[in-house]
């Protein structure tokens, strides 16, 4: 068997669930199951000039494509390597004028495929495109009036020469892309940069308590065991952050994928009394004061998206507008204040806030408040989310690395080994952002030392240090902790 191959998974199906898939021999945590090439992905209408169209990186300089001005590559090898791909896209949108949105050119990518190739079962994988999941039939009327709007746009973009394909078909496709595009991340898997069509990872289930997750690496998703899994055991992934009450998961789950979830801690709500915690004690806080807490946090919450999708919050992240990001504080702040006498620490509400707080101090250099606000977060993800998982391993090392840039040395130093634990499992040793954690972990293993023999000693070096070089804050997402797995169009 070869690594990563398909060998070692069963496709079956899933009782009340479809198809679904099964594991032919054991895994352990951490194991690779399969990796799988995109069937066909693009990159973002927003990021087409500062990512690679072939390999998703992120780049300062990329090359141009010299024929359509559109489409960006790394170098030679890159574009040579899309040449196949980007052969038809590249006539056609030098013949459109423009190149057309994301889901356009996803939906022209799977089909120029299916022409040269033809339809059926591609080479490695377990079905064909024309057999996936496509939930046409569950849209409502909004979607299909979006269905209709891109199946037009798409006739204008599509050449007269090649292969005309009937409406059915097409409007398959689209369906597919909406409920099973995956999202794609940059190399260091903090950003969603692209979507891609996986027919493999889409026979997988999902459970809000998976066995497996999977990473974008080195441009294969990698479906990787979280725990220990056993031969005949079926496969699952989560499709949402369960970061979520049961009841606001299953709605995400039946609005967007249009099934109603039946797992174990949907059915019995499990963990939903930690992330409603109120604060235990004799002056237990009332009904009322609980509901009048938890709206302000909502409130709060949509002022700061509201600043996100305005652009705002974007901005005073990359670009450290101090005026703008002490907005989003003191908003942080004052609902703070409100939530700590009523909350408890895993309460959701107030794990959101002290996430959002953390991250922009973080880019503020003010790392003493940051790093509290994230220990804090982090104590309360520790109890509600898998061990495995791999948004609670990211939240570790934002949470280590504040720590390490605020001179807390021995709990940063602790925090970034424990999501160096993590990332072993959910990314693997040879994912970037892996190698990058290794490299802090070796170096706050050292200064810890240094610290331990002499602490005096270490604060000189690290003032000296920190006059000579300012801290580099390592980047982080703009939206959110991690790009979620399947990619919706809004």
């Amino acid at each position: 068997m070869t690594k990563g191959g398909m060998e070692c998974v069963e496709l079956f199906t899933a009782e009340g669930k479809g198809r679904g898939l099964k594991a032919q021999k054991e895994f352990l945590a951490g194991d690779v199951i399969f990796a799988e090439p995109a069937y066909a992905a693009v990159v973002f209408d927003s990021l087409t000039h500062v990512i690679c169209h072939t390999c998703f990186k992120r780049q300062e300089r990329l090359h141009r494509c010299g024929q359509c001005k559109f489409a960006h590559y790394c170098d030679r090898t890159c574009q040579r390597a899309a040449w196949l791909s980007h052969k038809n896209e590249c006539s056609a949108i030098k013949r459109h004028g423009k190149a057309p949105t994301e889901n356009i050119r996803l939906a022209a990518r799977i089909l120029w495929k299916m022409e040269r190739e033809g339809s059926g079962l591609s080479e490695g994988c377990l079905v064909a495109i024309e057999e996936l999941q496509n939930h046409v039939d569950s849209f409502g009327e909004e979607e299909k009036k979006d269905l209709r709007a891109d199946v037009e746009s798409f006739l204008e973009f599509w050449p007269p020469q090649c292969q005309q394909f009937g409406m059915q078909l097409i409007s398959h496709i689209f369906g597919v892309i909406s409920c099973n595009g995956f999202t794609l991340s940059d190399q260091r898997g903090l950003q969603a940069v692209g979507v891609g069509i996986f027919p493999n990872l889409c026979q997988a289930n999902h459970d809000c308590w998976p066995n497996c997750t999977v990473v974008f690496n080195n441009g294969k998703i990698e479906l990787r065991a979280l725990n220990k899994i056993s031969p005949g055991d079926e496969l699952t992934v989560s499709y949402v952050d369960f970061l979520s009450l049961s009841e606001e998961r299953r709605r995400q789950l039946k609005k967007q994928y249009y099934f109603d979830c039946t797992c174990e801690h949907c059915k019995k709500q499990l963990k939903d009394d930690l992330m409603l915690a109120v604060k235990a004690g004799e002056s237990k806080p009332s009904a009322d004061t609980v509901k009048e807490v938890i709206q302000l946090s909502k409130d709060t919450l949509e002022k700061i998206n509201k600043a996100r999708m305005e652009g705002h919050y974007h901005e005073e992240i990359l670009n450290c507008s101090p005026q703008r990001a002490l907005q989003v504080v003191k908003l942080c702040r004052d609902c703070l204040q409100k939530q700590e006498p009523v909350l408890g620490d895993t309460n959701i509400y107030l794990l959101r806030i002290l996430s959002i707080a953390s991250e922009v101090l973080s880019y503020l250099q003010m790392f003493e408040e940051a790093a509290d606000y994230a220990k804090r977060m982090v104590d309360g993800y520790l109890k509600i989310y898998h061990p495995n998982n791999a948004q609670l391993g990211m939240a570790v090392m934002r949470a280590g690395v504040t720590h390490w840039h605020a001179g807390l040395i021995e709990v940063g130093h602790g925090l970034i080994c424990k999501a160096y634990a993590i990332l072993l499992i959910t990314h693997g040793p040879s994912h970037p952002i892996t190698k990058d954690l290794e490299v802090m972990r070796v170096q706050t293993e050292m200064e810890l030392r240094m610290f331990q023999q002499n602490e005096f000693m270490y604060y000189k070096m690290r003032e000296a240090a920190l006059k000579n070089q300012k801290i580099q804050v390592m980047p982080e997402p703009s939206n959110e902790t991690a790009p979620s797995l399947f990619h919706k169009k809004e």
